[in-house]
């Protein structure tokens, strides 16, 4: 693998992350539970499409094969991606979707503050403008989660069974290969394990406040962010978010 090809496939996983992401979060467009929620969702979604578009406009430059940001979003098929399995899980309830987007800030706020200092100076241009982003919904989204998992009985139920569920995906985010060594070596990006210890401590300390328990267990759901396995849920997301480009090739506004 050349260093272009582990780049090539850095920037499909951080696009693809927010890509997808920022998809399921935009089904709450109008379906929230309160009117300010339903905007503050709205609003994330489309920061995170913001990000997509520079992490895979860079990726078509980098494979150097002539395609654009819309091209990889459109054009590809699920086992293309290469998004964490996390980001493709369908919503479920309010209290999921807040818990899904906390467990993601939190990595996504170590990853992009780090990747401010990348030896490639497109990456960290990136990374410095994404990273205000991010710091604003992470404090969004741990906030609401301390707020529902130490509100009610009933929110503090629904809130511990989405950590149950989501918690053991975490995993895959700090899961490494060969490209990210390569990556590593070169200072671009670092190596995934190695934010581990800062994303326990910030999701460690908001989930105390929270009165919310950490689940037990070593196992990983894991597959997405190399290709090998999605969920069946990417196919059907595809299908959504795919079909005017499928349908009429090229369409322009």
């Amino acid at each position: 693998m050349t260093r272009d090809e582990a780049l090539f496939e850095f920037l499909l996983r951080m696009g693809d992350n927010t890509l997808i992401l920022g998809h399921r979060v935009s089904e709450w467009c109008g379906h929230s539970p309160v009117l300010e929620e339903d905007i503050a969702l709205a609003n994330t979604a489309l920061d995170m499409i913001g990000q997509t578009q520079l992490w895979l406009g860079l990726a078509g430059e980098v494979e150097g094969k002539g395609r654009t940001a819309d091209n990889l979003a459109f054009l590809r098929d699920a086992w293309d991606f290469r998004n964490v399995l996390m980001v493709e899980l369908p919503n479920g309830d309010f209290g999921q979707t807040l818990m899904r987007q906390f467990l993601y800030d939190a990595w996504s706020f170590v990853m992009t503050d780090w990747l401010k200092g990348s030896a490639d100076e497109r990456i960290a241009a990136i990374a410095e403008k994404a990273h205000k982003e991010v710091t604003y919904h992470l404090e969004r989204s741990g906030d609401t989660v301390i707020g529902l998992g130490d509100g009610t009985e009933e929110s503090h139920r629904r809130m511990q069974a989405a950590l149950d569920y989501l918690y053991p995906y975490c995993g895959e985010m700090f899961e490494k290969d060969k490209a990210d060594e390569l990556l590593a070596e070169a200072g671009i990006a670092p190596d995934p394990a190695e934010l581990r210890a800062e994303y326990d401590d910030i999701v460690g300390r908001v989930l105390a406040e929270a009165t919310l328990a950490i689940p037990g267990g070593d196992y990983v759901h894991k597959g997405g962010r190399n290709g090998r396995m999605h969920t069946e849920h990417l196919g059907h997301l595809l299908t959504s978010m795919q079909w005017l480009q499928r349908a009429y090739p090229g369409a322009a506004w």
